[in-house]
């Protein structure tokens, strides 16, 4: 049998090329960031990929950003990758052998922070990733999230369960679908009125304690939440959708996130696909495509909403960039503890998307985007109404 590394070089389809033709030249890493990657080996056990590891040349992600502070500071690549997309609501989608080499196309450009979730598939997209990632978790983060309920298998959309039981047998479930022995960061995925944020935090520093996770975070809740939570065991990251036409989290818990040294994961941040400006009222969804049932990717709505991304394309055609460069260089201006994880099943897109963390905005040109966006009123809501109503406000 070949040894591990062998393995390793074979995934990386370019790797040994990549390899023969460099000249030598190789990008420095600070001292300070050496200090940083020290220390999240320390918390986390592994060896990071470090932007001296990447080809000069190649299109990447080459710095970091640490979610949380103190023992809950968790280091990872400035742009992540949201894994959802790959066999899971978004129409069609790769097989599984095209999806396992992007997602090694993205560890070898530097990304080191995968996101998925039980509720992917449900289950699949956890198993794909656990084949995607074998003999990479050494470098490589990935997280999950428990919380939503399955009775047989089949979700039960009106209830939620985040009751102690459940959230260890998800943990369980999950390390088994990921192949790994710890999950890097363990989302709440929808809160669960039935069960107290503070017993919710309590169950998750106890499975902390016996080093099945080692961070934890919260998706879309209200400050309250974050506070009382954040007393029983301290937050890592808040993941919420955010984006230029859903900027809702800049009220109140964006702030908190700053006051606190919480991290915080825009997912969706290109809006489902949609400020990339490949889509219009013409485009046809397939039926395991939830874009298909959203009021805001309905025809008329469409139509109107593609002003801001004319916008968008108006702002970035006189810097040389795209549409969703632009969506996602101004995320990453707002805070430099936000870590965006936009997701593709395709390669130039991973390229375009790495791209975005190389552009800099001075202040005046960030305000000429936001005025400009903020004339336009988007239409149509995020979500259906039940989706909605999981959502805290």
């Amino acid at each position: 049998m070949k040894k591990e590394s062998d393995n390793r070089m074979e995934m990386s389809r370019r790797g040994f090329l990549k390899a023969a033709a460099l000249t030598g030249v190789a990008l420095c890493v600070s001292p300070a960031l050496e200090k940083v990657q020290a220390a999240e080996r320390a918390v986390s056990g592994k060896s990071s990929i470090s932007a001296k590891d990447i080809p000069a040349g190649m299109t990447a992600v080459r710095n970091q950003r640490t979610l949380g502070k103190g023992k809950a500071a968790f280091t990872v690549s400035a742009m992540g990758f949201g894994c959802m997309g790959l066999n899971y609501h978004r129409s069609e989608h790769p097989d599984e052998a095209a999806c396992i080499r992007l997602v090694h196309e993205a560890i070898e450009r530097g990304v080191t922070l995968f996101d998925t979730a039980e509720s992917y598939g449900p289950f699949t997209n956890e198993v794909l990733m656990g084949k995607a990632l074998k003999g990479y978790t050494d470098k490589v983060c990935v997280t999950s999230k428990f919380g939503h309920k399955y009775v047989n298998g089949v979700q039960v959309k009106t209830e939620e369960d985040s009751s102690p039981a459940n959230i260890c047998k998800v943990c369980e479930n999950s390390l088994r679908s990921l192949g790994v022995e710890k999950l890097d960061m363990f989302y709440q995925h929808r809160g669960d009125p039935n069960t107290p944020i503070e017993v919710v935090a309590e169950t998750i520093a106890e499975l902390i304690k016996e080093g099945k996770i080692l961070h934890w975070g919260l998706c879309e809740v209200n400050t309250d939440t974050i506070l009382r939570a954040h007393a029983i065991c301290p937050i890592t990251a808040i993941q919420s959708e955010y984006h230029l036409m859903h900027r809702t989290v800049e009220e109140s818990v964006l702030p908190l996130c700053k006051e606190l040294g919480i991290g915080f994961v825009p997912y969706s941040p290109i809006n489902r696909g949609f400020l990339g400006g490949l889509i219009n009222e013409h485009t046809k969804f397939s039926p395991n495509d939830n874009r298909q049932t959203l009021p805001r990717f309905q025809p008329d709505a469409i139509r109107q909403n593609l002003r801001i991304v004319e916008v968008l394309n108006q702002f970035g055609r006189t810097r040389g960039y795209t549409s969703a460069q632009i969506a996602l260089a101004w995320l990453m201006h707002k805070g430099e503890f936000i870590v965006p994880i936009p997701g593709t099943t395709k390669l130039a897109h991973l390229e375009e998307n790495l791209r975005a963390t190389e552009i800099a905005f001075t202040p005046e040109e960030l305000q000429e985007l936001e005025q400009a966006v903020s004339a336009i009123p988007v239409v149509g809501s995020r979500y259906d109404a039940l989706q909605e109503s999981k959502v805290q406000k």
